[in-house]
């Protein structure tokens, strides 16, 4: 079974960084697609971005420019480094694992843009 574990949240005041890290553990193979979603309270469940095993990307648009996702293959992590954060970036941010039609979703780690 896939297990994802999430790390890297915490209260960061507008304007600030903070990266946040995800390493995947099971029956993981390639191709495959990590990513990260995030869910504020009373909201759906949004994409925030994904890249593929093969290093493409893709963002939110809100993220653009602000948000750098990257991983390691070998490893089976993924990574975001958030930047120029903003009151609306507050979330609970989940790591997301498709591999072999199947979603696989980390517990979460909660986000909190405030001054």
């Amino acid at each position: 079974q896939v297990q994802l574990v999430e790390s890297g949240g915490g209260l960061v005041q507008p304007g600030g960084s903070l990266r946040l890290s995800c390493a995947a553990s099971g029956s993981i193979f390639s191709p495959n697609t990590m990513g990260w979603y995030r869910q504020a309270p009373g909201k759906e469940r949004e994409l925030v971005a994904i890249i593929t095993s093969g290093g493409s990307t893709n963002y939110a648009d809100s993220v653009k420019g602000r948000f750098t996702i990257s991983r390691d293959n070998a490893k089976n992590t993924v990574s975001m480094q958030m930047t120029t954060l903003k009151p609306g970036d507050t979330a609970v941010y989940y790591c997301r694992l498709t591999v072999a039609n199947r979603a696989y979703w980390g517990k979460g780690t909660l986000v909190t843009v405030s001054s």
